[in-house]
């Protein structure tokens, strides 16, 4: 399993009337956090476009417990559990400062060509991928 965390603090702009973070800002969330969490493992997005490859949202999915606040920092927590085949899944949660999760969800991807048909994913992404769990399986013996 790949796992990252990445701090946010709620802004103003992201709240509504009722002072609660907006709900679909928790999808932004989430997408920070799958940007920071390839990133991390020498996969940034720009380097997976350059290949010609782009990852839409198949299916996103928020299961919301309490509501974040104004000026919190919250920590997205993302993983990537298996190693992607025709689609990627990257489940999400997002904890308060007191550590309590406030939501917890996960998002599908296709990886398409530029002329957005389903191709594998890119060479040097599954190469990547795979030094990362060939290593995590090493450090497990």
């Amino acid at each position: 399993m790949i796992e990252n965390t990445t701090r946010i603090r709620v802004r103003y702009a992201d709240t509504d009337q009722m002072g609660f973070a907006y709900y679909a800002n928790y999808l932004v969330w989430f997408e920070v956090g799958r940007t920071e969490m390839l990133r991390a493992i020498g996969l940034p997005y720009a380097e997976i476009e350059k290949e010609g490859v782009a990852l839409p949202v198949l299916e996103a999915h928020c299961k919301y417990r309490k509501a974040a606040h104004y000026d919190q920092m919250l920590r997205v927590v993302s993983r990537l559990k298996e190693s992607p085949r025709a689609s990627l899944r990257i489940d999400y949660e997002i904890f308060d400062e007191a550590d309590q999760l406030l939501v917890e969800g996960y998002t599908t991807h296709a990886f398409i060509n530029k002329e957005g048909r389903p191709v594998r994913p890119p060479k040097v992404f599954t190469a990547k991928l795979r030094e990362f769990f060939f290593h995590l399986k090493i450090g497990e013996e």
